[in-house]
């Protein structure tokens, strides 16, 4: 990851208002000549980057968008034409990866753990494409490495950040029951839920407090999914399941499922929170941008611009990106609107907690955490 990345910031209430890293926006300007060509040595016009989204989207406000924007603004600036096609189902996963494969693509991105086996496929296929894939290590023998020379994996340990939302969530929670719950039960997902969940059992556990976590049971690893990745009734029951439970503060995870999480809060009346993840909520969906106490934010836009950007220069390699607090590869967003809300000692607690968790003397463990 480059250093123009923004370092991540809570030191005081100012702080985590205007200083908190924003990992959805720092990519470098693009280098172009006006005509939205690009020059200098960044340019080659001749690399074709290229994309597949998983079944969200890449307008779903979150994942896929994010990915996206990378691929669309490293384009630009080399003074590409980028290619992209969306997933409307699992089964779309290969034939898009070949489709791509056949219109002469130099890099494929491919957006989620689930299309592991289908990226895995096509590398091992097309040995002189190169593949990059986000949330998995494509590593399908178990042998702690992408199972072809030519796939870049791009993941994070979202947990780290997670904790840091779960301590906020139960700091702010006026009713001491907070909840979450996913799209689909895989790492990528699951990762979140499990720091959200410790980072409020580290927050009872400081405070002598007995804030509760519903949704999500760490040491049995289970919990409650809408089965998918599209906002629907599945998603918007399960929220009102934990408004009618009382949870004040509620983390959907898993795309665009988050959108009906904001219905349920609408119809209810009642003074409930969310937390968003992977972009920073509050600035993608104005419409909801009242109820978000924070969102848990994944580098996904830097680092598929930075992989574009080192392949078109010939530059590629398949060393993994495994972002984290220590690398600014994960963070959580401002408190924006609620940051008059908050208490005001979490800012500085929060500071605390992260260089805790980047030392190594708050643990945070997650079976979905990626190997470094």
């Amino acid at each position: 990851m480059r250093n123009s990345m923004r370092r991540f910031a809570i030191g005081g209430a100012a702080a985590i208002g205007t200083s908190v890293l924003v990992l959805t926006g720092c990519a470098a300007p693009p280098e172009t000549d006006g005509n939205g060509n690009g020059n200098g040595e960044t340019s080659n016009p001749d690399f074709i980057p290229c994309m597949v989204s998983d079944t969200g989207g890449f307008d779903d406000k979150s994942f896929n968008q994010l990915g996206y924007e990378g691929l669309t603004e490293a384009a630009q600036e080399i003074g590409a034409t980028p290619n992209t096609v969306q997933s409307n189902a699992e089964t779309d996963y290969a034939s898009n990866i070949s489709n791509l494969v056949d219109q002469g693509c130099n890099l494929i991105v491919t957006v989620g753990f689930l299309l592991a086996e289908a990226t895995v496929a096509g590398a091992e296929a097309n040995p002189d494409v190169e593949f990059t894939i986000i949330d998995d290590f494509a590593d399908l023998n178990g042998d702690g490495k992408p199972d072809s020379d030519n796939i870049k994996p791009i993941v994070f340990d979202t947990a780290q950040a997670a904790f840091l939302a779960g301590y906020a969530a139960a700091s702010y929670s006026k009713t001491g029951v907070v909840g979450t719950y996913g799209g689909i039960a895989i790492p990528p997902v699951t990762i979140f839920m499990d720091g959200f969940v410790q980072g409020v059992e580290y927050y009872n556990a400081q405070k002598g407090t007995s804030v509760r976590a519903l949704g999500w049971d760490v040491a049995a690893q289970n919990g409650s999914f809408t089965g998918g990745f599209e906002a629907g009734i599945e998603s918007k029951s399960l929220a009102q399941s934990l408004i009618d439970q009382n949870a004040d503060v509620i983390l959907p995870v898993g795309g665009p499922i988050f959108t009906s999480a904001v219905e349920a809060i609408r119809d209810s009346g009642k003074d409930i929170a969310m937390i968003g993840v992977d972009a920073d909520l509050y600035e993608t969906y104005p419409e909801g941008k009242d109820l978000f106490l924070t969102s848990i934010l994944k580098g996904m836009k830097v680092g598929v611009h930075d992989v574009v950007i080192q392949a078109s220069k010939g530059e590629f390699d398949s060393t993994p990106f495994v972002g984290t607090l220590d690398n600014d590869g994960v963070g959580i967003a401002p408190f924006h609107d609620f940051e008059s809300k908050v208490d005001s000692k979490l800012a500085d607690e929060l500071d605390q907690v992260r260089k805790g968790i980047i030392d190594g003397s708050i643990e945070v463990t997650s079976p979905s955490s990626p190997k470094q």
